[in-house]
């Protein structure tokens, strides 16, 4: 039996086995559906169901790697048209995952390879750094530190933005736990529904602090100090907040490894410098000597990206975006995607969960099973507190079911 085969079947019995707990969105009948297959190329879309039953016997007889819906609302959903779904809205969508912004433990568990030049090398880079291409095969991996800080950029865009600033409440909120490398959110909220791609972009450029203007902010205003700017709100007190919780409570060598970093690229002198004149920072802005206007540009612009929000930002300004189906398996992991609480997000682990009931590994098993490595460079995948790996090409093992389940979906092994 090939992999896919065996998947299929497995997958299969998943949606069978839990028919009852598959949740059922709301409006489900003015959504449309995708999905991709373990025996076929491409995305099959356009596709609508009437009601849950319907869309539960689907799962069952086919067994789908990865399962869609749509933000959107459709009175034809499965009208093969886009202009003739008869669009009616969409929820405001935001994805986020560590596949788009950098984490330290990259280092050690993603790889690359330049299909140009041969060059191969761990972490997150965007061309290949020997020939200059972008020709890249990466292996990108999960760890309980990459998805810690996704579920916290999730935590910041809900309490720092989405509540204080939008007004949202926690009940438009869906939150999950997308099955592999981050979370997805999903705003229902009649006000956003109705937006256009347009509105969105705004809304997007002011989670993440893009093209952000100084000038309007008020910074750019040399008779003012911080403690007249502190009453203002949005941006600016975000801002002025960031850059007081950075001088008073963080390490100098955590500041010094801060400013260095590509968000800031400070040099040594200017760091040392406010290193040494902490108190003026948190009373005035440009009045200090020594900086001139292109280094406070630069440095409020690390800021900016400090406190800025790392999302997929495609994903929020089309408004016929499909997302992964709560309760659907990921075809990449075998994890289930995990709707969550705001009061669930707060201890969730995914790669060793305690609840049963919010536990994305579900194909979790003592039983051993013998596959093979195919790639040169399997990364370590620590899961319910057991670390495998890392393994290397041809390498045949015995690990537990859910961790075959893992590696096979992955695509770096194959059974024996």
């Amino acid at each position: 039996m090939s992999e896919n085969k065996f998947l299929k079947k497995l997958f299969q019995a998943y949606y069978r086995e839990n028919k009852s707990k598959i949740p059922i969105i709301d409006l489900l009948e003015h959504r449309e559906f995708g999905f991709l297959y373990w025996d076929k190329s491409g995305m099959m879309r356009h596709l609508g169901f009437r009601d849950g039953k319907n869309l539960k016997d689907y799962l069952i007889n086919n067994g789908p790697k990865h399962v869609y819906s749509s933000g959107s609302l459709y009175l034809q959903p499965d009208h093969l048209d886009m202009n003739k779904k008869q669009y009616q809205g969409c929820d405001f969508i935001v994805d986020i995952d560590v596949d788009h912004f950098e984490t330290p433990c990259k280092e050690d568990h993603d790889y690359w390879h330049c299909k140009k030049c041969g060059k191969s090398g761990k972490g997150m880079v965007h061309k290949c750094p020997e020939c200059g291409k972008l020709k890249l095969e990466n292996l990108n991996w999960i760890c309980d530190i990459c998805l810690d800080i996704a579920k916290r950029e999730v935590v910041n865009l809900i309490y720092d933005f989405l509540f204080p600033d939008f007004g949202i409440s926690e009940n438009d909120l869906k939150i999950a736990f997308s099955g592999h490398r981050g979370y997805h959110l999903i705003i229902k909220n009649k006000k956003m529904r109705v937006l256009s791609s347009d509105d969105r972009r705004e809304i997007v450029d002011y989670l993440t602090g893009d093209n952000i203007s100084f000038e309007i902010l008020g910074f750019k205003n040399l008779s003012l100090n911080m403690s007249l700017l502190k009453n203002n709100i949005g941006w600016t007190k975000k801002i002025i907040s960031k850059v007081e919780e950075i001088l008073n409570n963080y390490t100098n060598d955590t500041i010094i490894q801060l400013f260095k970093s590509k968000k800031f690229g400070l040099n040594d002198e200017t760091i040392e410098y406010i290193l040494n004149n902490k108190q003026n920072f948190l009373q005035t802005l440009w009045n200090i000597d020594g900086f001139g206007l292109k280094t406070w540009e630069k440095f409020l612009n690390g800021i900016v990206k400090e406190v800025g929000v790392e999302i997929d930002e495609p994903v929020s300004i089309d408004i016929h975006r499909l997302i992964r189906y709560p309760g659907s398996l990921h075809g990449k992991t075998g994890f289930k995607v995990q709707e969550l609480t705001l009061r669930d997000l707060d201890t969730f682990n995914p790669l060793d969960e305690n609840n049963k009931n919010l536990d994305p590994i579900i194909f979790h098993s003592d039983i051993n099973q013998k596959i093979e490595i195919l790639e040169d460079n399997v990364a370590a995948t620590k899961i319910k507190g057991q670390k495998f790996g890392p393994y290397a090409k041809g390498e045949i093992i015995e690990v537990p079911h859910h961790i075959a389940v893992f590696l096979l979906c992955k695509e770096v092994a194959k059974t024996v």
